[in-house]
């Protein structure tokens, strides 16, 4: 077994963990005070967002120097601390790692501007217009054409992304080799390993408008594995957005020498209209969801392995979009929690998530900081649509849901910074705060920590196979989990209103393994679920 098997991995965005200095953005010392509470907590590795160089025109996805720290974040020796500090409490950093794309101000990238003749060109894609204008219609994720024309050559560079964020070309050798031997300058330090930001794009083809799942992907996946990973106690987990059960075979096979796993975001595009943007909402349809879920646990069994997650820092809140963040915010978020972490795979928790931490409204797009949600609102509103329709979509969907800063106390800045905060703190700090919830042995952070427990203590939540259960139910989410003459039953009724559950399986003998609400006895003949409620009991 290796130890990412039955690990739970804790995901900080750094700008928004742990303020030192007063600045207003959290910071590498930060991290490093809050080390406590993760070990607390139960987490085996954190994976820690960009704190590489970078002009922060994508919050550090744009990385100007690999091998050097972003200023605001700290220096080299504050990041050997925090590997070291990390160490002493049993916690790998997982480096986060974007080697798709660079900064426009890297330094290969103004070598490459030079000219033609210069060696950096081909570290990434160029091409010549085409009847004066677009090399072809690819389009970057952030909105408009995915070229952009450097009036110095003449010629367009490729973006899938911003225009401050120029394509790797996988394609040339040397680009490679720098590439792997900044990954073992890293490795060398005693990293856990990498999260490889949108790892399915680097074997793009853009003269065919191939960009995920290109056909050499998996040869430089092998390349780098061979370079870098090989003979190294360490894990990567691919950002994978076009993964299907196949493919994440081919990435994540043991045999395959690649990946350890994939992030596969199949089940968090459900709320969105099918073949349309993120921005295009449609209600959650929770058959739909669990057919989604168990496709993935049944269909990658034991030919690969799953990422189990709700929440990143690209994505909503999950209590709020998956759950009811009013009413019913710690019930609905233990329900999550419960569900998630019962099945195979390794879970991932992102900052804030183990307390219940909810989406953040905006009355204005002043108050919005992410420029994916910016480039949609003024895109749309030259399209027609109305403001208030575009500040709900982004309300919903946008990225500074996840961004807004980890609720510490009850104290001004939600103890976050002493300073003014990048953006802006949650109104309902005051409620929602590690500090109260450590102090309430009722509060969503033990559900974390309990379920982190069992996870540590019980090989059939590692390796239990998987079988769903009521599989039309429209609120009720029933699955077993099968070990070795062990059988553990799952119920959660993902809904506001109660509902019956009747299952010959529950016998009074069952007995409880965790349960977020207070039910002490298990009866066969019919059991009504509260909103929300979620238990596991071993049958």
């Amino acid at each position: 077994m290796k130890w990412w098997q039955n690990a739970v991995i804790y995901q900080i965005y750094p700008r928004s963990f742990q303020d030192s200095n007063g600045d207003g953005i959290g910071d590498i010392q930060g991290i490093i005070s809050r080390l406590d509470y993760l070990e607390e907590l139960g987490v085996d590795a954190i994976w820690l967002s960009p704190v590489y160089q970078s002009p922060n025109d994508d919050n550090g996805y744009d990385i100007s120097d690999y091998q050097a720290i972003h200023p605001e974040y700290g220096t080299m020796e504050d990041m050997d601390e925090l590997i070291e500090e990390a160490k002493k409490r049993s916690i790998r950093i997982v480096m986060d790692l974007v080697v798709n794309h660079t900064s426009d101000e890297h330094n290969w990238f103004v070598e490459a501007k030079k000219g033609k003749e210069n060696p950096y060109r081909d570290y990434y894609v160029w091409r010549n217009s085409v009847d004066g204008k677009e090399p072809n219609n690819l389009g970057s994720t952030f909105g408009g054409s995915a070229w952009e024309l450097d009036e110095t050559s003449g010629q367009y560079y490729l973006h899938l992304f911003s225009k401050k964020q120029p394509d790797l070309n996988w394609e040339n050798e040397q680009m490679r080799s720098d590439i792997y031997e900044m990954m073992n300058y890293w490795l060398d330090k005693g990293i856990g390993g990498f999260r490889m930001d949108v790892i399915d794009l680097i074997g793009k083809k853009p003269d065919e408008e191939i960009t995920a799942d290109g056909p050499k992907l998996h040869d430089y996946l092998k390349e780098l594995h061979d370079n870098t990973l090989k003979g190294r106690d360490v894990m990567t987990v691919g950002e994978t957005w076009s993964a299907t059960p196949e493919t994440a075979k081919l990435y994540s096979h043991p045999d395959r020498n690649e990946l350890s796993m994939v992030f596969q975001f199949e089940h968090m595009m459900l709320d969105e209209q099918p073949g349309k943007t993120k921005w295009d909402l449609k209600a959650l349809d929770l058959q739909e969801w669990k057919e989604v879920l168990t496709k993935w646990q049944v269909e990658l069994k034991d030919d690969g392995w799953n990422s189990l997650f709700l929440n990143n820092h690209d994505t909503p809140r999950a209590v709020s979009r998956f759950g009811n963040d009013t009413e019913f915010r710690e019930k609905s978020a233990k329900c999550l929690a419960i569900v998630s972490h019962m099945m195979k795979g390794t879970p991932y928790i992102f900052q804030g998530e183990e307390i219940g931490m909810t989406n953040r409204k905006v009355k204005s797009i002043d108050e919005v900081d992410d420029i994916e949600s910016i480039n949609m609102y003024t895109e749309r509103l030259e399209e027609g649509y109305s403001e208030e329709e575009l500040l709900h979509v982004i309300n919903v969907k946008g990225r500074d849901n996840a961004r807004t800063p980890v609720q510490w106390s009850a104290e001004e800045q939600a103890g976050f910074t002493e300073g003014t905060p990048w953006l802006p703190v949650q109104p309902n700090y005051k409620e929602i705060n590690i500090e109260a919830a450590l102090k309430n042995t009722e509060s969503v952070f033990y559900t974390y920590q309990r379920l982190i427990e069992l996870r540590k203590n019980n090989p059939i939540m590692v390796w239990g196979d998987f079988e769903l259960l009521m599989a039309d139910h429209p609120s009720l989410f029933v699955y077993k989990r099968s070990y070795e003459g062990e059988t553990w039953l799952v119920c959660a009724n993902i809904s506001e209103e109660p509902e019956r559950l009747l299952l010959n399986e529950l016998s009074l003998k069952s007995e409880m393994i965790i349960s977020n609400a207070k039910r002490t006895t298990v009866t066969s003949d019919g059991l009504v679920l509260s909103p929300y409620e979620a238990f596991v009991v071993k049958l």
